[in-house]
């Protein structure tokens, strides 16, 4: 397998490259298309004993890929005897990348359910016993991984926006996703910084105000207009402008900031809004909005 110590010339013919994996259910076949769109030659369910003899393939090859998915979870052969290893090979690889799905239990279980199928690790238990076996064994690759997506409330039109800011044109240095929730719906777990913007003025208590949302003027208007709000704006920036040079140091060119409120309408779409306005503003860095909650209440 190609390694840190390969030479110039092996560098600059090998893939980048993929691996995902994740939880039974949470979506990893319809990432695959998804990433084949944005230019991925995507292999699934390859023994894992087999990844680094591919490797060695597509590298030895005239015609390779320039960028290599491989899918392998509980299903593929080898897969808990070898996921150690590979985890560790794929550390001393460059340009390598792991990519998580995961959803809730509660979802998990919806899904299996309508499609009548039984889970690969239930073994005569519950359904639900097969998934909490798989979400232990899966503990060390999901800390592992460089991209967490919790699919639990994505469509899979939200599910191509999300991964399209990591994974989709490579011409960017840095992918910057920013996305609005509200806390009454719960946390988003799939980012790496988290804003909580409570502490502003609530526009749903302005009658004029609470049937508009952050994304239209007035709310704005109003949500910017208080005294702390640009110099909070103004050191979150340079607090992300930090974090991403921390992430290219690390070989990771893709964050997630979530900004959070109540509930998810007003406080925090502003300030998302105004938030990728000024990143946008920064060189070679492709920002993404994303609302999660906006129209749920």
């Amino acid at each position: 397998m190609t390694t840190v110590g390969e030479n110039d010339a092996t560098r600059e013919r090998a893939p980048e490259l993929l691996f995902i994996s994740g939880m039974s259910g949470a979506g990893k076949g319809t990432a695959s298309k998804v990433l084949e769109e944005f230019g991925w030659y995507v292999v699934d369910n390859l023994p894992v004993g087999l990844v680094e003899e591919l490797l060695d393939r597509v590298l030895a090859s005239g015609d390779a890929p320039t960028r290599l998915a491989v899918v392998a979870d509980v299903r593929s052969l080898g897969f808990l005897d070898h996921l150690q290893a590979l985890v560790q090979r794929l550390d001393a690889r460059e340009r390598t990348r792991i990519l998580f799905l995961d959803a809730s239990d509660e979802a998990l279980v919806k899904r299996f359910n309508n499609v009548r199928r039984s889970h690969p690790l239930q073994s005569g238990d519950g359904l639900v016993d097969g998934i909490q076996r798989e979400r232990r064994l899966l503990e060390g690759i999901r800390g592992r991984a460089d991209v967490v997506v919790d699919t639990t409330s994505l469509s899979v039109h939200d599910l191509r926006r999300r991964l399209e800011s990591p994974f989709g044109d490579p011409g960017f240095d840095f992918h910057l996703t920013v996305e609005s929730f509200g806390f009454k719906y719960g946390v988003p777990v799939d980012v790496d910084m988290l804003l909580d913007m409570r502490f502003l003025p609530n526009p749903h208590w302005i009658p004029e105000l609470q049937p508009h949302n952050g994304r239209e003027k007035p709310v704005q208007d109003y949500v910017l207009a208080d005294p702390s709000i640009e110099e909070y704006l103004a050191s979150a920036v340079t607090m992300i402008r930090l974090a991403m040079d921390g992430y290219r140091r690390e070989g990771k060119r893709y964050m997630t900031i979530a900004v959070g409120c109540t509930g998810g309408k007003h406080r925090s779409v502003a300030i998302t809004e105004s938030l990728a306005s000024r990143l946008s503003a920064l060189e070679a860095v492709d920002v993404h909005v994303r609302h999660r909650d906006l129209g749920r209440e």
